[in-house]
């Protein structure tokens, strides 16, 4: 990639209440996701997915769950954007609304239970993995913010967390996508209490919604500073 010239946009440009929006929908998740294992104790976390608890009593509480995950991304988007103007910052923004996006659509359509055979899967149940699929792009997105946020020059300070939580969220996701795998190449496809791929779902969204508490506190505690000069000019590498 070439030398480039980038704006480094004041950190006063955050928008503090979209932080906080951020900040507080991801709390709010994890909050009600802990709940949900009191509320429904008969659903063995081992091997039910989280997306299980959305059925029948006290469903709602993880509908509640997936729409205020799904706030808090809109709500980092907001947040941030003014501070990623490069292309690969700007994918990372686009990664982030689908991951909203999979999330409202997991809320919408309740999941079929996991051990639903082929034959029985409904059109909700289908139309509910394709937001699970959308939700794939989070860990990439994680990756691409994390980075350019990192490499920020108004974000020097928060250098460290950003690239802890987003290595905890690369690592969530590649835990939970290689024992998924595994798992289900060992079960030939069969889902039941021996396919353990309820622990590292759980470790897959906690660790996301880690990520953008800790983006999201940096966004707000940045925001503070009113820094002199605004607008600067400087040698980057671009997208």
């Amino acid at each position: 990639m070439a030398e480039d010239t980038v704006k480094v946009e004041p950190v006063t440009a955050i928008s503090r209440s979209a932080a906080l929006l951020a900040f507080a929908g991801a709390a709010t998740f994890a909050v009600l996701l802990a709940a949900l294992h009191f509320l429904k104790p008969g659903l063995d976390p081992s091997w039910h997915f989280i997306s299980e608890y959305a059925i029948g009593r006290h469903g709602w509480v993880m509908v509640l769950a997936f729409l205020s995950l799904a706030l808090g991304y809109v709500g980092l988007f907001v947040a941030i954007r003014s501070q990623l103007r490069t292309i690969v910052g700007k994918i990372g923004l686009v990664l982030l609304l689908v991951s909203a996006l999979g999330l409202v659509i997991a809320a919408v359509f309740t999941t079929d239970p996991i051990s639903v055979s082929e034959k029985a899967v409904t059109t909700e149940g289908t139309l509910h993995n394709l937001g699970g699929t959308l939700g794939i792009a989070m860990p990439f997105a994680a990756a691409l913010i994390g980075w350019k946020l990192a490499r920020n020059p108004a974000w020097s300070s928060a250098k460290r967390p950003l690239l802890w939580a987003t290595g905890l969220a690369l690592v969530a996701f590649m835990v939970s996508f290689v024992s998924l795998g595994v798992m289900v190449s060992q079960s030939g496809g069969d889902f039941g209490p021996d396919v353990l791929v309820g622990w590292p779902n759980r470790f897959e969204v906690l660790a996301y919604s880690a990520w953008l508490m800790v983006v999201a506190w940096q966004a707000l505690r940045l925001s503070r500073r009113n820094p002199k000069t605004s607008g600067r000019s400087v040698a980057g590498r671009g997208a």
